[in-house]
């Protein structure tokens, strides 16, 4: 059995051992990370941070994460929200005159926050790689380019326009970037080793992304030629991610390092009432917001029956994350993947290197969430 470092209290063995089977079987270098109540008891990680397993994963390793990044992202929303500084419910215009552009005047915060803005993709210009690290051009683009769909009545993954569409409308209200407000405002104060646009001196301890192997043909071959061209424009292949030029830019969808630990430490504040480990950022009526639907049914890109609210995925019949209602999640592209349950004080993250499966992930964090909660129940 792979060898496992860190820390689990003894009730949560489940989750040492799941994470130690992946490891065995799927996993070059991983991380898993349960707080309950606020607090750590489970820090573990195992395996190697490189493909050729020369040199293994360690306590300070990152790696980026994908689509976990938005619930970043979305948790400084909650925060300005919770303020009284952002209204979740008014036109995104208000605070981003140039948005009401194309018959976007009665689109709403929350549109943005629930991938029902009608925005999924940049279409209104083509884009190349290189315009993800050019703010002025990847947002003014969005804001001159008509809805795909009526604002609110149909849901389609805003796989990276979310991220600069939210992060645009915290950028008016605070007048600093996404990522200057999530380190100091939310990072920082928590200790939490998680960054939106990585500085140079971390890039020693990033464990480079391996994208998934290309599968013989049939569904999952489909799956990834489907994702493929979703992410066509601008091209958004797994290896970019490798690059300095994309840790360095601030890409809030898809571009945050970190590793389970730094993920659940934040987390972990939405799950216990805005406080965790004596530092509060939301008040528990805040916290709730999350919880409010948005929108309930099949996402047209990801092509499964969805539940949204405030930012992140809701628990439901379709996606039962968890067994208590007022749980919240969402993963990113190859595997990473975080559970906020409100109900259990709990939140359960898994971040990794190597990319399995497509959009959606894989099996692999659904086993360290499923064994978190064995450990809960026993």
């Amino acid at each position: 059995m792979a060898e496992i470092h860190g820390t689990c209290d003894d009730r949560f063995g489940a989750v040492r051992e799941a994470l130690a089977a992946s490891l065995d079987r799927d996993d070059v270098g991983a991380s898993a990370a349960v707080y309950l109540d606020g607090e750590p008891v489970v820090d573990l990680w195992g395996g190697h941070a490189d493909e050729a397993r020369t040199r293994p994963w360690e306590r300070d390793t990152i790696v980026n994460c994908w689509s976990t990044t938005k619930t970043m992202t979305a948790l400084c929303a909650l925060v300005l929200a919770d303020r009284g500084e952002l209204d979740l419910f008014a036109p995104v215009a208000r605070y981003w005159p140039e948005f009401a552009a194309s018959g976007k005047d009665g689109v709403r915060v929350r549109h943005l926050l629930s991938h029902t803005a009608g925005l999924p993709t940049w279409v209104a210009a083509p884009m190349a790689t290189e315009d993800l690290y050019d703010w002025e051009k990847a947002t003014s683009v969005l804001a001159r380019q008509a809805p795909a769909w009526e604002p609110g009545t149909a849901a389609g993954y805003h796989a990276l326009t979310q991220g600069y569409l939210v992060g645009e409308v915290i950028r008016r209200v605070t007048g600093t970037t996404v990522g200057r407000f999530f380190a100091e405002q939310v990072a920082g104060p928590l200790g939490a080793d998680f960054h939106i646009g990585l500085a140079p001196e971390h890039d020693h301890r990033v464990s480079p992304i391996i994208p998934a192997p290309v599968p013989e043909e049939g569904p999952e071959r489909e799956a990834m030629r489907e994702a493929a061209r979703f992410f066509a424009n601008p091209p958004c292949p797994p290896a970019i991610a490798n690059t300095a030029a994309w840790r360095r830019a601030e890409i809030p969808a898809a571009g945050g390092h970190g590793n389970a630990r730094a993920v659940a430490a934040v987390q972990s504040v939405l799950a216990n009432g805005g406080e965790a480990r004596g530092v509060r950022l939301l008040s528990p009526a805040g916290c709730e917001a999350v919880l409010q639907e948005q929108f309930h049914g099949k996402d047209r890109f990801l092509g499964v029956a969805m539940r949204y609210g405030m930012g992140y995925g809701l628990r439901s019949d379709e996606v039962p994350i968890s067994p208590n209602p007022r749980a919240c999640f969402w993963g990113g592209w190859g595997g990473s993947l975080v559970v906020v349950d409100l109900d259990a004080r709990l939140c359960v993250s898994y971040v990794m290197n190597r990319m399995l499966g497509g959009t959606l992930g894989d099996a692999r964090g659904a086993g360290i969430v499923m064994a978190a909660y064995s450990s809960l129940g026993a």
